[in-house]
């Protein structure tokens, strides 16, 4: 199984990005993992949320692969204990080579790309900046290795 992380935007914040760059060093460990940052818009000043929304939405949709199996990061997805993630991300490792996870923008995501998708999960009820999830994605993928893997990272 392959991981892949899509997002929207580079992650501007260092204290995120060096958080995400110490879990990708984990994480090579356990999963080939991959996080594709697609290039921000530019000029968004005239544009609607909506507007925003699809354009942002064509660049992610165009990324993918037919086989890949999409997954929403979004607030009115599943919830999941850290356990139960671990265990979800066993039972889909065998539905596609790729799973893709997608974080949206500052707007979120479009009408196409929630038809695109084959699931949505959260991470919490609460709103975290997209910069932000990033860092927990990748905490949370590596958390859900360890489990995996029986490794004492975890404690219930």
């Amino acid at each position: 199984m392959k991981i892949q992380l899509l997002v929207i935007g580079k992650t501007t914040q260092d204290f995120i990005r060096k958080g995400i760059d110490e879990y990708l060093s984990r994480l090579a460990h356990y999963v080939p993992f991959e996080l594709k940052v697609m290039p921000g818009l530019k000029e968004t000043k005239h544009l609607s949320a909506e507007q925003i929304k699809r354009k942002e939405g064509d660049i992610l949709l165009k990324t993918l692969l037919p086989s890949d199996y999409l997954i929403l990061l979004d607030e009115r997805g599943q919830d999941f204990s850290s356990m139960e993630f671990a265990e979800y991300l066993k039972k889909r490792s065998s539905l596609s080579k790729r799973l893709v996870f997608i974080i949206g923008g500052a707007y979120g995501f479009s009408d196409d790309v929630y038809a695109a998708a084959n699931e949505k999960i959260a991470f919490s009820k609460m709103t975290f900046s997209h910069q932000l999830i990033r860092l927990i994605f990748a905490e949370q993928l590596y958390r859900a290795m360890t489990i995996l893997n029986n490794e004492p990272y975890h404690h219930e």
